[in-house]
């Protein structure tokens, strides 16, 4: 295996499929965006790529997963906040979804994170657009 070297710069962004297999979308338009740096899963590797959350005005981006196999997560911009909006982590903050593990991401400003998963990526439960009083009240 020889070492990579990969322009980001030159990947295009592609829209997050959900769960039922089609682009996440809020009112017709794509709010989250992936670039696949690396998928070395069929040799025994992980999967690593960057993920763009675009949560429109006023409202949240929501991810309900279950880690499959140990997820690292490195906020690069933006940030994660709790259900009412207030910003919790910021770039720079790292987070480990152990496999097995249920996990939850909030954001309420555009936010790119790194990620690296050991083997498979997470199963999506859930990936949507939510208002922000909703997700507070608990909705």
């Amino acid at each position: 295996m020889k070492a990579a070297k990969i322009p980001t710069d030159q990947i295009e962004w592609q829209a997050v499929v959900g769960p039922d297999g089609q682009p996440v979308r809020h009112d017709g338009n794509p709010f989250a965006f992936i670039k696949v740096l690396s998928d070395r899963r069929g040799n025994g590797g992980g999967y690593a790529y960057l993920l763009r959350l675009v949560p429109p005005p006023g409202r949240l981006v929501r991810i309900i997963a279950v880690a499959r196999s140990d997820e690292h997560v490195f906020l690069l911009e933006g940030g994660y906040c709790n259900k009412a909006g207030e910003l919790i982590a910021a770039p720079g903050a790292y987070g480990l979804n152990v496999e097995g593990s249920p996990h939850s991401a909030f954001c309420a400003i555009e936010t790119v994170g790194y990620v690296v998963c050991r083997g498979e990526p997470d199963e999506i439960r859930g990936f949507d657009v939510v208002p922000i009083e909703a997700a507070a009240a608990g909705r």
